[in-house]
């Protein structure tokens, strides 16, 4: 599948890789990005040679946002339309089973953030700054404050809605919204490292952990626990996890079942 904002490649250690590719405009958001991103991301869930997916970007910045280019002359119904538009990818990949770690080299704001929130996992460079800046135009990111808030809690997620400041790496990361920062130079190399590592899990078993996880999220506590615990019954059958434990026993590399 051919794309013109976005580029895809799969490497031989089941390993995913979309990258955005509009640098000039600091991989802003237009209506075509946002739907090939989105096919990207919905075609690489279907590929039985991809295991694990990492988003990163060209240029210096992870993504700032949408594009203003875009914003005026609409109705109320077509900016309705527009942003849903916009948001897919965010949605999308909490409902996908495979994981998807971001890879942050530079701003990540507004939607972009909103993206990179919306992401199983985060790695970024330690030049990293992220912010909901879109207040700052007479805007808001009330779409990418969603994913945020799961991260950071109602209070923070309401400071960072209203008064659009950034923050860098390092609080981001004390906040929970990156996993890992690196140096600038290493994070090519240690985001791919990352990726490879936990494709060589089962596929199944992280499947199923990412899937229950997201769908569990806005039940009750006890619930919480029987739908966790009928996903890891369901597993117990399957061959991978047979395999798994054989292999422990056996002092051997696992043999996984691609899925």
């Amino acid at each position: 599948m051919a794309f013109e904002t976005v580029l895809v490649e799969t490497n031989e250690k089941f390993v995913g890789i979309i990258t955005l590719n509009r640098p000039d405009q600091l991989n802003t958001f237009t209506s075509q990005m946002a739907g090939e991103l989105h096919s990207a991301l919905l075609a690489m869930e279907a590929d039985s040679n991809v295991r694990v997916i990492l988003l990163k970007s060209t240029g210096r910045a992870f993504c700032a946002g949408i594009d203003v280019n875009e914003l005026a002359g609409k109705s109320a119904t077509q900016y309705r339309e527009w942003i849903e538009w916009m948001e897919q990818p965010l949605v999308a990949i909490s409902a996908m089973k495979k994981p998807v770690i971001a890879q942050l080299q530079g701003v990540a704001t507004a939607n972009g953030m909103g993206l990179a929130a919306a992401a199983d996992l985060v790695i970024a460079s330690e030049r990293v700054k992220m912010g909901l800046t879109a207040i700052n135009v007479g805007l808001n990111c009330v779409g990418p404050i969603l994913p945020v808030s799961r991260c950071v809690g109602r209070k923070k997620a309401l400071e960072l809605l209203l008064y659009g400041t950034l923050l860098k790496a390092q609080e981001a990361l004390d906040l929970g919204l990156i996993n890992k920062v690196v140096t600038h130079d290493e994070l090519d190399a240690e985001a791919l490292s990352w990726a490879e590592d936990l494709a060589t899990r089962s596929p199944l078993a992280v499947q199923n952990a990412k899937s229950a996880f997201y769908q569990s999220e806005d039940m009750d506590y006890q619930k919480q626990f029987q739908f966790m615990n009928e996903a890891f019954a369901r597993l117990c059958t399957t061959d991978d996890a047979k395999e798994g434990v054989a292999a422990f026993f056996g002092k051997r590399n696992p043999e996984w079942k691609l899925q």
